[in-house]
């Protein structure tokens, strides 16, 4: 991160620490996939709790990052920096609906939300490039997230032997 940068954003700020994903997003390379990672932690929180807990802490999630994001790009006067992990997070929660959390389905789903991720497949490609401020920041990746989900319900579906045992 250019040190003009750094010096604009402090993980003493709570907008910031959670845009940065705790800090994760600060990490020199790839730091997208370190903002995935760093919703391990939380998954494995909310594992156990009842599907209506999932879904409000996952829009909640979306909702706030909205803000989060759009907050922390304007301070750091750069449009979706890749410290910003947030919607890295979000995205990561929604790619675990419904979904039984376990290490086989946690790896596959951390594998299928980075590939949607990167690849940016229609219709994520087009909003990345055309959306911007806090929603284009979040809403790529919200995508990713479903479209992950997608993916990964339909693999739990036709082998669930390879991932529920």
């Amino acid at each position: 991160m250019h040190p003009d940068i750094r010096k604009r954003i402090s993980l003493t700020n709570p907008t910031h620490f959670l845009a940065l994903g705790f800090g994760s997003g600060l990490a020199p390379k790839m730091p997208g996939t370190f903002g995935s990672l760093a919703a391990i932690p939380l998954l494995l929180l909310m594992a156990d709790i009842p599907l209506i807990a999932f879904l409000t802490l996952t829009v909640f999630a979306c909702v706030l990052g909205v803000y989060l994001c759009d907050k922390t790009a304007n301070d750091m006067q750069v449009h979706d920096h890749g410290s910003i992990v947030w919607d890295e997070i979000a995205g990561m929660l929604i790619t675990f609906i419904l979904v039984p959390i376990n290490i086989s389905t946690l790896a596959l789903g951390f594998a299928l939300f980075r590939l949607f991720d990167i690849l940016k497949p229609w219709p994520i490609g087009p909003i990345d490039k055309k959306l911007h401020g806090g929603l284009g920041i979040m809403l790529d990746d919200i995508i990713a997230g479903f479209m992950a989900c997608g993916v990964l319900h339909i693999v739990l579906y036709y082998f669930p032997q390879w991932f529920l045992a």
